[in-house]
């Protein structure tokens, strides 16, 4: 049996095309391009039909014998097909659900030479340039935030786990979250990953957290404590009143983090930019760059105000970062992330940025924005739905008007089982309410009203 292809190599007796080369993608990518259309095609819509045990039920016909005695030729066309058949599309107008955004293709076109070259950000003999390269960029994207520094992270979790370890040494080893019961889910549990005390949860009545209320705990309570505001939150898009929560923060001696995972995004845009003032006055930022920056996961970040606080993450391994290496001049990488083994998720990010510039990227920033208010005004202007609020963000929550919380789960349900339409759900005040996360600046306007027409011919009545 012949050895396979490698993706990446030195130039064969043949030349550039030896087998051995980049060349020996070219017919792969071929049939990895038609799979993905025969995929979509065969799906039909923004998701497959038929609900999990259907979906299950295909994927099982398509891969057979996960590892057969005989490999099988035709098994990259087979499982891409069922994996595009069988994906929810992002890219689909009436995929609305999450935070989960169509990839630009240039970003996608980048990542593919990160498989192929499969650099390790654990040491610089094994990613020289991308070393270079992320060093560029992660400052660059500081200063957007207001501050010196940043990570390259998974997305919003692990750049919220890292706010908080910083904290925590920062502070001597222990510190106590102060955030919102707006905040996202990763905090509280990043505090019992790490040992923390039981995060304290400040009120957030109208869906942001209240500054009176926050005043009223970093009065009351001992420090060390580490503050967590948010500007996006996962429901509703909401923005936390920042410059309030910094100016208590600082009158409290608090150290102050914002989870800007969602609403980063909005840095990019001189019409939405003001949205994020306060921003700058943070300890740690998180940023995502696969939700509000169309990147393929993944792409996050925390930014850091405070260089030293990166200390803290200095790790020693004499086959990586031996102290003769590093006096002698090479880089020293494994203080710029928790993990070892790492993908330079960044040349997708740094591609993007030099494609479509701060006014290209402001633009798709500001087009999903417009899209949710134009869906908010058509929700208010219907009779027979209910709006919640009008969006801060992409995010528009509304509901079939007079249904019960019963109805509305339903008719989501319903949508998704049938492959017709994938919308969230959020209890921002207690009911149920339907999510739409506009995250593709091409949706046009009649995608807007075909979605919301097929919410009310599924609502049960």
């Amino acid at each position: 049996m012949s050895t396979p292809p490698l993706a990446s190599g030195p130039e064969g007796p043949e030349g550039p095309e030896g087998p051995e080369g980049p060349d020996a993608l070219r017919p792969l990518l071929d049939t990895v391009l038609g799979a993905l259309r025969e995929g979509a095609r065969a799906r039909g819509g923004p998701l497959p039909a038929g609900g999990p045990d259907a979906v299950a039920a295909r994927v099982r016909a398509a891969v057979g014998d996960v590892l057969p005695d005989k490999g099988d030729p035709d098994a990259l066309r087979l499982l891409v097909r069922a994996l595009a058949e069988g994906a929810a599309d992002p890219a689909h107008p009436r995929c609305a659900a999450h935070l989960h955004c169509p990839p630009l293709a240039v970003a996608t076109a980048a990542d593919l030479a990160v498989g192929v070259l499969n650099p390790s950000l654990d040491s610089w003999d094994q990613a020289p340039a991308a070393s270079a390269l992320e060093r560029l960029v992660t400052r660059a994207l500081a200063r957007e935030a207001g501050a010196a520094d940043a990570l390259v992270t998974t997305g919003g979790t692990e750049s919220n786990q890292l706010a908080l370890l910083l904290a925590r040494e920062a502070h001597g080893g222990s510190v106590r979250l102060v955030c919102g019961t707006n905040a996202h889910h990763s905090l509280p549990r990043a505090a019992w990953l790490l040992g923390l005390p039981e995060p304290v949860l400040v009120p957030a009545p109208a869906g942001t957290l209240d500054p009176a209320a926050l005043d009223e705990a970093l009065t009351t309570l001992p420090g060390p404590l580490l503050v967590a505001a948010t500007a996006g939150t996962t429901d509703a898009g909401l923005i936390d009143p920042l410059p309030d929560i910094a100016a208590r923060c600082a009158a409290h001696g608090a150290r102050l983090h914002i989870d800007a995972a969602y609403g980063g995004g909005l840095l990019f845009s001189d019409r939405y930019r003001h949205r994020l003032a306060g921003l700058d006055a943070a300890d740690t930022v998180t940023l995502d760059l696969h939700k509000l920056g169309w990147q393929p996961i993944a792409a996050g970040l925390l930014a850091v105000t405070h260089p030293g606080d990166l200390t803290a993450l200095d790790q020693r391994a004499d086959y990586l970062n031996a102290d003769d290496d590093t006096e002698a001049g090479l880089p020293d990488l494994l203080g710029r992330s928790l993990r070892t083994s790492r993908r330079p998720d960044v040349l997708k990010i740094a591609v993007t940025l030099k494609t479509l510039g701060r006014t290209g990227l402001g633009a798709l920033v500001d087009q999903v924005c417009a899209h949710a208010d134009a869906f908010a005004a058509l929700v208010h202007d219907h009779p027979g739905f209910e709006l919640y609020d009008r969006p801060t963000i992409s995010t528009v929550l509304f509901r079939p008007a007079a249904s019960t919380d019963d109805a509305v789960a339903a008719v989501r349900r319903k949508l998704l089982t049938d492959g017709r339409a994938v919308l969230g759900r959020a209890r921002p005040d207690g009911r149920l309410w339907l999510k739409a996360t506009l995250l593709n600046p091409h949706t046009r306007p009649d995608d807007l009203a075909a979605l919301l027409q097929l919410v009310e011919g599924n609502t049960p009545r």
